[in-house]
């Protein structure tokens, strides 16, 4: 049967007023009451109505009840259960998903012939199902609104049902005034409540009526119960593109429209809230005609143009609305609600500048937030480093990324193209404080290490030693020196570093460089003064000394190391490596660019690359006062980390020449992605101590996690291109692989190669065996072009080319993969990938040594094995800090359902 409703309508519809739409006298029933968006919003709901949920319905949860502040709201399993209990209601509100809203209208409606009113949360409801939904309200003499709504509120009343409107605190938002709001949007239903209130303007009711294809409580539904409200003097409407409801209605009293959605009409799909799709006579431009129209206004109003008629104004920004409703109502004679409550211009609560000059009009100051922000602001501000959510971390990184494309890999946003041409320590520091060192840091760095690699007298020497007598590689020999730095190692340094952490928080130093920031209001107790002071036991190190005046020699500088030797005592070396790490983490740390737990486990890796890279060196090499013959102050003064990486590999100093390519090797090697054996090693060696109790990890032990899943396919395998680069040149002669008059014919030694690999290739062919892969030639990423290149080889090729520099081995292999190709031993010419430029630069750097026979060919491989260690050993590092962070326990195991039992 059809319900009569309104008079004059061609429909059923129930509410005459306004006032009508959500009173204190409502009585709801919420279908999904315990589904996730409900249990947030229905006990706020609840509360500020007074208590007008009486009950629910969860099938399957019949006897729980969802807690409110204002008592407990019972649960059924379903509709009929409720009504049987006696909990009678006149309006349901739908939470569930799309594909059950048209049942649990059904249901509603079924069960009880006293519903009045239906509010449908659900978005993107079937238009199939919402004709349905609108054919059983009409014939019940129900009123539906929404889907895709955030329901209804009345300021008068007090009363909200069904959605959020007002968000958490709608007592602060829903406040009683004399404009009524309709909206597609729900959030912006609020937001317009808002930004009216800083004109002065309340709220009667707020109809959020949804924006799915099917609007069921539409806008002359609205312009009805608005004209019969007489508490409602005015009225805001938020109209999107699509559909035609809003087309000739008569408003009767002053209205403010306002249009978004212009952009709508370019697009050739629907796009979630939009709706129908514009375009079709009913664009956002066809309805700012159709209110424009309504209004007897010329145009649209602007702060600029403030076009307005006494009928009402028409806007495209939220932000115009509170004034356009103020020039209009002054036309019919009407002032405000209450004293205006603030204004929209711009207030930021937080400002950076990043140091620019800026324009008067933008340089907008900082103001005190309102509470609770305020308070959460000032705690934000008394933070010391960034904060980062912990979160599944297997197979991921929030240090390293490799581009799909160029197998390019990035740490910290940073390319191993880019750092391949930065210098060695400025790399080193990367990983731990997210920047590139500057100048100043890389002094400090190169100092710290420095002061570490030589172990003479440690127990540290016996265990490398041991390990390579026993015919180790040379991560196991790494493995077996980090192994013994453990925490105790560095228990005190770490302990330095969060003291001066602590004492200069909240001093307001910005820049740890800074030596003539003023530390005289910093008071230090007795206890931390004795931590940064050197023992009795230390009496006889002479490295605090050494450090302090290679700093200062080499001119560096550090506001903490200026605290400390104000201190009057004698500083350990514990206290000096604090304060370098601190002066390199400071700037990152107080820009929050670094957590603090970043800046205070610093000094621990500075402490593990020295011993790493000193461990690499044969015990015999290490006396007192002297590396390699080298004097202490010579080490600590004058030399860099290349330096000391150098003298590892070739026990010299390098010549300036000598140093670059090492460089290039050290970055190009840092980091091959988080997916890379040696990553997971580290990884899961944090893992497995549990990072989420971050004093537990040893870091020594990540380390070692990353240098046991180094081997010689993965690590050493540099030393197979070299191999082949050895075969093809011996007994050519050459003594300068630099020099580009060689007296070589490269390309008829490919050649010959090329024919001899091919004959190798058919014979192999016939007899089913395989031919071994040519080292540093093809990639399974950059292939089936005609010609194909490695980009990471190209980059470096081009780089050196500009630099003029010239490397035979590496022109070698462009002449073979092209020489492959002419004789038919490649389908195409293959790319010389970026191993063979590693191959290529090291055995370039080390071929006189190997010609004057001070290195053999173990030595190469020595060689080729360390130089990767030293640069993975920073990817492992940014790996390890990164998962230190940001990982939880145990989150790189492999789920059970994933390993699988081999027969």
């Amino acid at each position: 049967m059809f319900h009569q409703g309104i008079e004059g309508f061609p429909y059923y519809l129930g509410t005459r007023s306004l006032a009508d739409i959500a009173t204190r006298d409502d009585r709801v029933c919420v279908l999904n009451i315990l589904g996730g968006e409900s249990r947030q919003v229905t006990p706020t709901s609840h509360t500020f109505s007074g208590g007008n949920v009486v009950f629910g319905t969860s099938p399957g949860r019949a006897g729980q009840v969802l807690k409110t502040a204002v008592g407990d709201i019972p649960v059924f399993n379903n509709v009929r259960e409720g009504l049987h209990a006696g909990h009678a209601f006149n309006t349901g509100v739908v939470y569930l998903p799309p594909s059950g809203v048209r049942d649990g209208v059904a249901e509603l409606i079924r069960v009880n012939p006293g519903l009045r009113k239906i509010v449908i949360i659900t978005e993107k409801i079937a238009v199939h199902d919402a004709r349905e939904i609108r054919a059983m309200a009409q014939a019940n003499g129900v009123d539906v609104i929404g889907g895709n709504c955030l329901g209804v509120a009345d300021s008068w009343s007090r009363v909200r049902i069904g959605g959020a409107l007002g968000g958490d605190k709608p007592e602060e938002s829903l406040l009683k005034g004399s404009v009524a709001i309709f909206s597609n949007s729900g959030g912006f239903t609020t937001t317009i409540a808002q930004y009216l209130a800083t004109a002065g303007w309340g709220t009667t009711t707020l109809v959020s009526s949804g924006k799915d294809v099917y609007i069921h409580y539409a806008a002359p539904d609205f312009a009805h119960a608005f004209g019969n409200d007489d508490r409602s003097k005015a009225a805001v409407l938020y109209a999107e593109p699509g559909g035609y409801y809003e087309h000739g209605i008569d408003w009767k009293k002053p209205v403010v429209a306002c249009v978004v959605g212009r952009w709508k009409s370019k697009l050739t799909r629907a796009v979630g809230h939009a709706g129908a799709m514009a375009g079709s006579g009913d664009s956002a431009s066809d309805k700012e005609r159709w209110f424009m129209e309504a209004f007897g206004v010329p145009g649209l109003f602007t702060p600029e143009n403030p076009i307005v008629a006494a009928n009402g104004a028409v806007v495209t920004n939220i932000a115009d609305i509170p004034a356009a409703l103020t020039a209009v109502m002054r036309l019919n004679g009407i002032t405000p609600d209450f004293a205006p409550r603030g204004d929209l211009a711009l207030k930021p609560w937080l400002a950076n500048d990043q140091g620019l000059r800026l324009p008067r009009e933008l340089e907008l100051p900082v103001v005190t937030a309102s509470e609770p922000y305020a308070g959460q602001i000032a705690a934000l501000s008394a933070q010391v480093g960034a904060v980062v959510a912990r979160q599944v971390m297997k197979d991921r990184s929030g240090a390293s990324v490799m581009d799909p494309t160029t197998q390019v890999t990035s740490v910290h946003g940073h390319s191993v193209l880019d750092l391949a041409l930065q210098p060695l320590e400025a790399t080193f520091a990367l990983p731990l404080v997210h920047e590139i060192a500057n100048e100043n840091d890389r002094v400090m760095l190169d100092v710290a290490v420095a002061a570490e690699v030589n172990l003479v007298g440690d127990p540290i020497l016996i265990a490398a030693d041991a390990a390579r007598d026993a015919g180790n590689a040379p991560n196991a020999v790494m493995a077996a020196a980090a192994a013994i730095v453990g925490p105790k190692r560095v228990e005190r340094a770490l302990a330095c570093t969060r003291a001066l952490i602590e004492l200069f928080a909240h001093s307001g130093l910005k820049d740890g460089r800074d030596e003539g920031f003023d530390a005289s209001g910093i008071r230090i107790d007795a206890g931390t003064r004795t931590l940064f002071l050197a023992t009795e036991a230390e009496a006889n190190d002479p490295r605090p000394e050494a450090m302090l005046a290679a700093i200062e020699a080499r001119g560096g500088k550090s506001a903490f190391l200026k605290f400390l030797n104000g201190l009057d005592g004698r500083l350990s070396r514990d206290a000096i490596l604090a304060a370098i790490a601190t002066t390199i983490a400071w700037g990152p740390l107080m820009r929050k660019r670094i957590s603090r737990l970043t800046a205070e486990t610093l000094p621990w890796y500075l402490r593990l690359y020295g011993v790493m890279v000193g461990a690499t060196i044969p015990g015999e090499h290490h006396q007192s006062g002297s590396l390699r013959g080298i004097p202490r102050e010579d080490r600590f003064g004058k030399w860099t980390m290349a330096d000391l990486c150098f003298l590892a590999m070739t026990g010299k100093k390098p010549t300036p020449e000598e140093a670059l390519p090492l460089q290039i090797l050290v970055g190009l090697l840092i980091s091959n992605g988080p997916g890379s054996i040696s990553a997971q090693g580290a990884k899961g060696a944090v893992s497995a101590d549990g990072p989420q109790t971050p004093g537990r990890v040893q870091i020594n032990k990540a380390m070692v996690g990353f240098l046991t899943h180094t081997g010689y396919s993965h690590g050493g395998n540099g030393f197979e291109g070299m191999a082949f680069l050895l075969e093809q040149f011996k007994d050519k002669g050459l003594k300068d692989p630099s020099d580009p008059g060689h007296g070589l014919d490269l390309k008829e030694m490919a050649a010959e190669f090329a024919k001899a690999y091919r004959r190798e290739k058919k014979t192999a062919k016939e007899l089913g065996s395989e031919v071994p892969a040519l080292p540093g030639v093809h990639h399974p990423v950059f292939k089936g072009k005609p010609v194909n290149f490695d980009p990471r080889e190209r980059f470096i090729a081009e780089y050196m080319a500009r630099d003029g520099r010239y490397n035979v081995f590496h022109a070698f292999y462009r002449e073979l993969v092209q020489a492959l190709y002419d004789e038919g031993a490649s389908p195409y010419v293959f790319c010389v990938n970026v191993d063979a430029v590693i191959a290529a630069l090291l055995l370039a750097l080390l071929w006189p040594d190997y010609q004057a026979g001070r290195l053999t060919e173990r030595d190469l491989e020595t060689a080729a094995f360390t130089v990767f260690l030293y640069g993975r050993m920073i990817g492992a590092a940014a790996e390890i800090d990164d998962h230190l962070n940001r990982g939880r326990n145990m989150d790189t195991r492999t789920a059970a359902a994933a390993c699988g039992f081999v027969v």
